[in-house]
């Protein structure tokens, strides 16, 4: 399987990597990237070709990534859509829809639409994925196999669902971040240094992730286990519960899940 990267921003080098480590070998990959110096950073970081033409890039390709910035990818969609032949299209780029991808590229149709996180940057994102009903089962596969290089990956039958895959673990990290800040601003007013304060936060973020993953019972029995009656714990639970806080993370993340469809819906007048 021959890859091609049109654009060579983080998310592609991510992915790059990810697949070298996986025993892809170099001369399978190749960058389409128009900046010259982000060219020469690919090559020296990953020694794959990189080019600056489109035409150029996708000789001998099997699989091409659209991995430009969405404002882009309607011209770069258009210029490519002449060059298809037998090639899948992934597309990593955030809120556009399938059917537009599909609609720039004169009815293209073999188009799998995913939805990564950043912490594919550390081989540990997750990535939801939606393929257009002309997509083979082993097109699937090979999509499935490019994503998996940075984390895991998960699979919805309604392209709707990506909006909700945007809001919880596209977004998520930033809500994991921003929890992150109060526990290390909490600890620090207590009297840990800020250094104790960030190494105490996140690697209890880390173990507490770890232990939910590794377990298959609900998180709320999890947390049940850990706050014992009149404690800590439950005292820390019980603000905030009285606070509404996991209210308010519900509702904020039904505010991105509209606020995603919303930029489906603007991204695809183009």
């Amino acid at each position: 399987m021959n890859i091609t990267f049109v654009g060579g921003g983080n998310m592609a080098r991510a992915l790059i990597g990810g697949l070298l480590q996986r025993d892809y070998s170099p001369g399978q990959i190749r960058v389409v990237e128009i900046n010259a110096e982000t060219r020469i950073k690919i090559k020296n970081e990953c020694d794959v070709e990189t080019v600056a033409e489109l035409a150029e890039g996708l000789s001998n390709s099997d699989v091409i990534v659209l991995a430009v910035k969405p404002q882009q990818l309607s011209v770069v969609a258009r210029e490519l859509a002449p060059l298809l032949n037998k090639h899948l299209v992934i597309s990593i780029a955030a809120g556009i829809r399938a059917k537009d991808i599909s609609r720039w590229l004169a009815g293209y149709s073999r188009v799998v639409r995913a939805m990564p996180n950043t912490p594919a940057l550390v081989r540990a994102g997750v990535t939801g994925l939606y393929a257009m009903p002309r997509v083979s089962n082993e097109e699937k596969h090979r999509a499935e196999a490019i994503l998996a290089a940075v984390g895991t990956v998960l699979w919805v039958e309604s392209e709707e669902l990506l909006d909700a895959v945007t809001a919880v673990s596209g977004s998520g990290p930033a809500y994991v971040f921003y929890f992150l800040e109060a526990m290390q601003k909490a600890g620090h007013e207590l009297g840990l240094d800020a250094a104790q304060a960030r190494r105490l936060s996140i690697d209890t973020f880390l173990g507490a992730a770890g232990l939910a993953g590794q377990s298959d019972e609900n998180v709320s029995l999890l947390r049940a286990r850990v706050t014992s009656p009149d404690g800590t714990t439950e005292r820390a639970i019980r603000s905030l519960e009285n606070e509404g806080v996991k209210n308010a993370i519900g509702r904020a993340i039904h505010i991105a899940y509209q606020r995603s469809h919303e930029m489906g819906d603007e991204f695809g007048k183009t």
